[in-house]
């Protein structure tokens, strides 16, 4: 795992197959798809930025890099991808052996082009959209948090303020004397023309006949516009005042209904406001969602209570009468913000569903933020908005307006992207025929990408035959180059590129140098981006089945055996852990939707498909950490036999985190014995789990949910349900102090012996 783990930390890269499968059989016996993890904006401390623009290809179109042949005597390069010939420009005429330019070092497979003259002149926006259709305590809740993070906002930064419940209001910060805002029925559309004209915007400069209005350069008098977008060292005291005042919706709700929330309106009419005044620049919608939506054409549920929000069943049954209706407007609304460049973060706090389900698409394609919790007052939701825009514990990076394009060797081809970012539909010959994904594309934008956001790449290999071997020794490397066009968080524009270059191998031997390069970390999130995404295209899918049948296909093409003795079974060190993952993937929240709404698993999959390995990693198999008097903290297996009454275990699921007390733990706790100076020891036990959960909170976002739970306590669900049933309740007799679980699902022992019996038919 170590080199793999190398790799990433020198371009930001995992690869599943790190040597590659040669031939397009080759790699669809390999069952796992050839396919790389890489976090674009991933910081490196003793990465160069170069202050001069890149040398690119003339045919290509990629840029200069370690894997070039250079001729310095001519003063030519070869590309790497197309072969193209390339004469240096006058100003690279000093170039030679000892004196390279920095592009050409081979450690630098990853550097960073500035181009000094293209700093944006439009500093960050945020529009905060709230919802105030919730109860009294949850605005109070909700207030304070606002309040705290307008006063986090960077000076410079332009704030505007939209609130909605039954209708939807727009407010005009630029008029301070009093309060003023303009008011939209929540169940009917606006167009953005129809907006323009009825906030006013063409009373001093008339529209223009012909064209589109865009921001002050098309169109818009720079005062209209600041009249709705001020910057927030001016109107912070506005913006206070405003929320102070702030009430919760005052139109009565029957018993029998539902409160009327057009969120779908609101999120529009901000999308055509920022559209018409700020196109192309950084800006990002906060949506702050305390209900489902009713009203207007967003709306997920009906106003009737008699109606329940949609299930998991009601979607497989297609008995959701909102859904798709709803889904299709989020998707129109996600095509307006990726042209714009603008990115919508939603914080959904409510007990019931807010509709994460429909807004999913929106939110993805824009590369935006998501925080789901209970509670406007709950830390998940306060600790993580104070994060998005302070930077003391562990900086976001948010980053904007970027676009990603890849080249490769002429014999791969692109399926497409899982994850956060939108396809800009450049056809090429890179394009395969099978979409997976954001597709048949070789340029993706990405409105809104932090230093974390990960994305998985798809590839095909097209290679039919394999040509004999004295070719294949000589040129046997598939390159690939990864392209970032984005605006920094300083604001300047850069160019990130990273070009990779990976062995391929054919023909028969190639099974061991295939399992040599094999990251089954990296597979495993591969394979969960992929079950995640199938589940929601493709109808009467069977997650768990295809999950097996991959497995078993894995191990009996490179698991070592006699045909039909399972005894001999073994697999390299390489695989080993392999199975283990997809034990767990299959008990996942990704694929086992039962007990979770729509909303959550929304949610999940969401955050999924856009964080790096070693975090996919915690959310498929999650760590377990046990403490007790014996020894140091140290690694447990996830297994109902880790708990002891003796032991407090500390679970990370990447979502939660538990602090689970053994039996006798939680009776010296009750009785106090850790306030006692003589049990010093124990006080220090209780401590170190405490100490280890806030280092992984402040390292993560969205904020985890801490759970501090006692064995046999109703709370302990959290850990029981993620541990590998090897004791339950149904089996022989098991250790005194420990536990057994509840459950007909099988342990991992059993899974095992199945797997092992169907590889070596």
């Amino acid at each position: 795992m170590a080199e793999f783990m190398e790799l990433e930390g020198q371009d930001g890269v995992r690869m599943a197959w790190n040597v590659v499968p040669g031939t397009k059989q080759e790699a669809s016996n390999c069952v796992v798809p050839v396919s790389a993890i890489y976090t674009p904006i991933k910081p490196f401390p003793n990465m160069p930025v170069l202050p001069y623009a890149p040398l690119r290809c003339r045919n290509c179109r990629s840029v200069l890099n370690p894997f070039s042949i250079v001729d310095f005597a001519a003063k030519i390069w070869i590309c790497p991808f197309c072969f193209q010939r390339n004469h240096f420009p006058p100003h690279y005429a000093s170039i030679s052996d000892e004196n390279l330019p920095a592009e050409l070092f081979p450690q630098y497979t990853t550097i960073e082009y500035q181009s000094p003259g293209e700093a944006s002149s439009v500093p960050p926006v945020f529009m905060f959209v709230v919802d105030t259709n919730i109860i009294e305590e949850e605005m109070t809740f909700l207030k304070s948090a606002l309040s705290q993070a307008i006063g986090l906002l960077p000076d410079n930064s332009l704030v505007g303020l939209i609130t909605f419940g039954t209708l939807v209001h727009v407010h005009e910060l630029g008029f301070g004397t009093i309060p003023k805002t303009y008011v939209f029925k929540g169940s009917k559309d606006v167009s953005k023309d129809q907006l323009l004209e009825q906030m006013n915007f063409f009373l001093i400069k008339p529209k223009p006949p012909t064209g589109v209005v865009a921001g002050a350069r098309d169109g818009l008098s720079s005062e209209s516009i600041a009249r709705f977008l001020l910057p927030a060292s001016d109107c912070e005291f506005t913006l206070n005042s405003i929320l102070e005042e702030l009430q919760k919706d005052p139109w009565p709700v029957p018993a029998d209904q539902r409160a009327s929330r057009c969120t779908g309106t609101a999120l529009s009419v901000a999308a055509s406001l920022l559209g018409a005044c700020v196109p192309g620049s950084g800006a990002r919608i906060l949506a702050f969602v305390g209900g489902p939506s009713t009203d207007g054409l967003g709306a997920i549920v009906s106003k009737n209570l008699s109606e329940p929000i949609r299930s998991h069943k009601d979607l497989d049954k297609d008995s959701a009468p909102n859904y798709h209706k709803a889904v299709k407007f989020y998707e129109g609304l996600a095509k307006q913000l990726v042209h714009q460049g603008h990115v919508l973060d939603l914080f959904a706090c409510a007990l019931d569903q807010v509709g994460v389900a429909e807004l999913k698409v929106a939110v993805e394609r824009t590369g935006g933020l998501v925080v789901l919790a209970e509670s406007f007052g709950h830390s998940v939701f306060k600790d993580s908005l104070r994060r998005v825009f302070r930077s003391e514990d562990k900086e976001l990076g948010l980053s904007s307006n970027g676009i990603f394009e890849i080249n490769c060797s002429k014999d791969i081809k692109v399926q497409g992207i899982l994850g956060p970012c939108a396809s800009l539909e450049k056809k090429g010959p890179l394009c395969s025929d099978t979409i997976v994904g954001q597709g048949s594309t070789s340029a993706w934008k990405m409105c809104g990408l932090d230093q974390a956001t990960s994305i998985c790449l798809i590839f095909e290999i097209v290679k039919k035959e394999i040509p004999d071997a004295t070719l294949q020794s000589s040129n046997n490397q598939f390159y690939f180059q990864f392209l970032t066009y984005y605006q920094h968080s300083t604001g300047e524009m850069r160019l990130r590129v990273t070009s990779l270059s990976r062995r391929w191998v054919a023909g028969p031997g190639s099974v061991q140098d295939l399992i040599a390069g094999f990251d089954q970390e990296a597979a495993a999130v591969v394979m969960a981006r992929l079950v995640s995404f199938k589940m929601e295209i493709e109808a009467e899918f069977d997650p768990i089945r295809w999950l097996d049948k991959a497995l078993i296909h894995i191990c009996s093409r490179f698991g070592d055996y006699q045909k039909d003795s399972p005894s001999t079974f073994s697999l390299s060190p390489r695989l080993s852990i392999f199975p283990q993952f997809i034990f767990h993937l299959r008990r996942s929240q990704f694929v086992q939707v039962f007990n979770n709404s729509p909303d959550e698993t929304a949610y999940f999959r969401m955050i999924l498909n856009r964080e790096n390995v070693a975090n996919s990693v915690v959310m498929i198999q999650p760590s377990l950490i046990s403490y007790s008097f014996q020894s140091a903290p140290e690694p447990a297996l996830l297994d109902v036999a880790a708990i002891a009454a003796d032991r407090i275990l500390l679970l990370d699921s990447y979502f939660t985190i538990v602090i689970f007390h053994g039996s006798t733990i939680a009776q010296w706790r009750k009785a106090g014995y850790h306030n006692q100076p003589e049990h010093q020891a124990f006080s220090q036990l209780l401590q170190a789990p405490k100490d280890d959960a806030d280092a992984i909170i402040k390292e993560r976002f969205p904020v985890p949910r801490l759970v501090i739970c006692d064995q046999h306590g109703s709370q302990a669900r959290f850990l029981l349900a993620k541990l590998n049933p090897s004791a339950t309740y149904n089996s022989d007799g098991h250790n005194p102090g420990g536990d057994i679980i509840f459950t007909d699902d099988v342990s991992f022992e059993v899974f095992l012996d199945h797997l092992q019996r169907l590889a070596v038919q």
